[in-house]
């Protein structure tokens, strides 16, 4: 392990980005994911990479698309209204199976919103923002530490999958300040390459075992045609139904045959727990200290804290759901991911919720008001 240093989230999201190989950045400034570009601007050149401020958020996608296609690793940081705009390209990344990361640190909105206050508004922004049947990655971190390296597992996930992966942070995990010590060294997927020759006759979108192709970077020599049009194994556009149903399917399967081993959650004081307290990112820690107060009181309630957001985390769900006498959902936002926690339950027990979106993050008292209500409502 490296020494100990007092570093800002936003910091350790642009340094797991370079161990994790990232040498290509391309993004619009925009708050309060800034400070990634920032830290990005300032150590990608002495990692031999490269930082381009662009002209607004939609070149920036489409920079960093354009990188990756030429064997970059590359990423990009935004906040809400930016995320909105790259929406687009982020379909063309899914379809052409283009990998990349970006990084949205939430913010109150929306339109231009509170710029500077927290939120988790950008849940299902992050599954269904851009068009059409794909499928999405997406982790929230919640702390320092967790923002490196699920900076890194971004990145891993998108290599390994040729998909965008979406770093769904807040400000309160973005500016906050911790103490830290960063490992030396992390486990790096390597870009995929092709397995034939030019001579064999490459098919660059033929997929592998594991349903994702081995598209070669432009410049290696391979005749390669990437286009946002549905595509045949030789990347060029195909009017034909078949292929068009084969396309979509193999783009869904290939994340989802392996999601128990993607989707990550995490559980607290729930040996014994009655009662479950739901969330993710920033407010699962208040959550977390929320949950412990209660327990003080002699409350039996736990804490299932999503670190996967998508694919959803519906076993996870189902099981505690199981055992417990009710559910309490808490996120930053009027009420996004409560729908999917109620869905995966299937009725197995109450759905209760509590959203804040007035600028300001939960304090304990929030939650622990909340969980009396939801303990005296299943004691009647």
């Amino acid at each position: 392990m490296s020494k100990a240093r007092l570093m800002q989230g936003n910091e350790a999201c642009a340094e797991g980005a370079i161990a994790a190989g990232v040498n290509f950045f391309a993004g619009y400034p925009i708050t309060p994911s800034t400070e990634i570009a920032e830290t990005m601007a300032k150590l990608l050149p002495q990692h031999g990479g490269k930082f381009v401020q662009m002209e607004d958020e939609i070149a920036s996608m489409g920079a960093i698309l354009g990188a990756s296609l030429a064997g970059a690793k590359a990423m990009d940081a935004t906040s809400g209204p930016g995320f909105s705009l790259k929406q687009e390209l982020i379909g063309f990344a899914a379809c052409a199976e283009i990998p990349c990361v970006l990084v949205d640190v939430q913010r109150v909105g929306p339109s231009t919103g509170q710029p500077t206050s927290p939120s988790q508004g950008d849940v299902m922004q992050a599954r269904w923002g851009t068009h059409g049947d794909h499928p999405m990655i997406a982790l929230s971190p919640w702390s320092v530490r967790e923002t490196y390296d699920m900076t890194v597992e971004a990145v891993n996930l998108s290599e390994r999958f040729r998909t965008p992966v979406i770093l769904l942070m807040d400000e309160v995990v973005g500016h906050l300040r911790e103490k830290v010590e960063l490992p030396e060294n992390v486990e790096v997927y390597p870009r995929r390459q092709p397995k034939c020759t030019r001579a064999e006759g490459y098919e660059p979108y033929t997929p592998d075992e594991d349903l994702v192709p081995n598209v070669a970077d432009f410049g290696k020599g391979y005749h390669i045609h990437v286009t946002g049009l549905i595509h045949d194994e030789t990347g060029f556009p195909s009017g034909s139904p078949r292929v068009t149903a084969d396309s979509i399917r193999r783009l869904h399967e290939k994340i989802m045959r392996v999601s128990d081993e993607i989707i990550r959650t995490e559980s607290y004081f729930m040996d014994d727990a009655e009662y479950a307290v739901v969330s993710y990112g920033g407010a699962a820690r208040t959550a977390y200290e929320a949950v412990a107060q209660a327990r003080k009181k002699g409350q039996k309630v736990g804490l299932l804290r999503l670190i996967t957001i998508w694919p959803f985390a519906d076993k996870a769900v189902q099981a505690v759901a199981a055992k417990v006498k009710g559910l309490l959902v808490a996120e930053l936002n009027y009420g996004q991911l409560v729908g999917e926690v109620e869905r995966a339950t299937e009725g197995r027990c109450p759905v209760h919720f509590c959203g804040k979106y007035d600028m300001h993050t939960y304090e304990p008292q929030d939650l622990t008001q909340a969980i009396d209500a939801m303990l005296a409502g299943g004691e009647k």
